[in-house]
């Protein structure tokens, strides 16, 4: 964090310090909210919730070396005091962002954001000290508990953006306002929230709409309702596509073995090769997208194209394809599912080479709403025209990605732990196995398969 003393803290923050708080002493670490992390020099958020308190390891933190407890109830160790732990963590970071001259990169979207976060961040950290988001902490705790891990001498910032409602976006905007504003994609996704897709393309748009006239907008053509945002923004506009004419294009796109291979073109005319080390054609857009950023912030093409070339995966169960010691490939995206990223997963599975068959472990697609039963008997349909061999629908809500599935053999199970036991006796040495569903839903199935995993592709 950008060093503050605790009168200065206290006072961003609206509190007001204990009498055992030093008002001179001063914060030099980051903030946090697990007491594990707390250390020397910085601070302690304390979040009240309904197992576990964390005004109880108040003490554990000070005696780690934290200045102070940011409390919303007394407590023996020095503190700030304050009406809300979140409100006041969120008042910082705006102080914070305010104070730094980082470029900040904001990314949203419906799929995509935390593997093309990841990958802007690496491709940033060639240029300068860079902070991203840690895998899709994104929330109202995890974006401007990011935005507080700005230091002095922080560069570049890329934050990914979530929302669940119209409103959400903008809120995140207002604490770290973005010079860049990447929108990859809208899709089918939270409709509990959002209600429907055309909610939710306003929802993103939103990034675009904030970004101010001296800002870029880095906008998919292919997607027709992001490149409409064109024309909500008063920031200049980068477009990227492989379908359509656009700024940033992906010629001579090759699948080769689902790691893609292609040129990029940039506005200017030049190209530049690019071999990506992730799998999946959605993983081109991405790229894409990220090379986008880079060129508009003077970095040379060739340079980046092979600094994406170079990037690999960060977060967890997304697209993470390894091989177990008795000759199956496992392809890991169970962190999370909607219709246009499962879409996505089948594709790259009935693209990967393999010698024996292509087994798609499919869990439910949460929070469609009355689409649900259309989404997962499309999905069905998807898996047969991928090419895939086998689908096993997992748990309540998936026999219709059965019915779907016509032509292909296709299995429901109730639970898991039946899914488990239906691959242990059916697996065979070369096949291929993709598992992924909404959250936790096939995380079990997953972590069965890795306990044999033998390495990294």
């Amino acid at each position: 964090m950008i060093p503050m003393s605790l009168a200065q803290v206290a006072a961003v923050m609206d509190g007001e310090l204990s009498e055992t708080a030093d008002p001179e002493a001063v914060v030099t670490g980051g903030i946090e909210y697990d007491s594990r992390k707390a250390g020397p020099g910085g601070l302690f958020l304390a979040i009240p919730g309904d197992k576990v308190d964390g005004h109880d390891f108040a003490a554990k933190a000070a005696a780690q070396g934290a200045v102070a407890t940011v409390a919303t109830r007394p407590i023996d160790t020095p503190a700030i005091y304050v009406d809300d732990a979140i409100a006041a963590l969120t008042r910082l970071a705006r102080h914070v962002a305010a104070a730094s001259k980082a470029r900040i990169i904001g990314v949203t979207g419906s799929n995509g954001k935390t593997s093309t976060k990841d990958v802007i961040g690496q491709l940033c950290a060639h240029l300068g000290k860079t902070v991203a988001t840690e895998g899709n902490f994104n929330n109202e705790l995890g974006h401007p508990y990011t935005v507080c891990r700005i230091e002095p001498d922080t560069e570049y910032v890329v934050l990914e953006l979530a929302a669940r409602g119209v409103g959400h976006i903008t809120q995140l905007c207002e604490i770290a306002p973005p010079e860049f504003g990447v929108v990859l994609n809208v899709g089918i996704s939270h409709l509990d929230g959002f209600g429907d897709i055309e909610t939710t393309a306003v929802a993103k748009s939103e990034l675009p709409r904030f970004l101010a006239e001296d800002g870029v907008a880095v906008l998919n053509a292919d997607d027709p309702r992001v490149a409409r945002m064109a024309e909500a923004t008063k920031a200049a506009v980068l477009t990227y596509g492989i379908d359509e004419d656009a700024d940033f294009t992906a010629v001579d796109l090759d699948p080769a073995d689902g790691r893609h291979r292609f040129t990029v073109r940039a506005p200017d005319g030049q190209t530049a090769p690019v071999r990506l080390r992730q799998f999946g054609l959605h993983q081109v857009y991405n790229a894409l997208a990220a090379i986008a950023v880079l060129w508009r912030l003077h970095a040379p093409l060739e340079a980046v194209a092979a600094w994406v070339s170079e990037a690999g995966r960060l977060s967890e169960r997304r697209m993470d394809v390894f091989t177990r010691p008795d000759g199956t490939t496992v392809i890991d995206d169970s962190y999370n599912a909607n219709p246009q990223s499962m879409g996505a997963a089948v594709r790259t599975l009935g693209q990967l080479p393999t010698e024996g068959r292509r087994i798609a472990v499919l869990g439910l697609m949460a929070d469609l709403e009355e689409q649900s039963e259309t989404c997962h008997r499309r999905l069905g349909e998807q898996a047969r025209d991928a090419g895939i061999d086998e689908v096993v629908a997992v748990g309540e809500g998936t026999q219709p990605i059965v019915d779907g599935a016509d032509g292909v053999t296709a299995t429901h199970v109730p639970d898991q732990a039946a899914a488990i036991a239906l691959l242990r006796n059916r697996l065979r040495p070369g096949d291929a196995v993709l598992v992924k569903g909404s959250r936790y839903r096939t995380w079990d199935v997953a972590d069965y398969l890795r306990a044999k995993e033998d390495k990294d592709q």
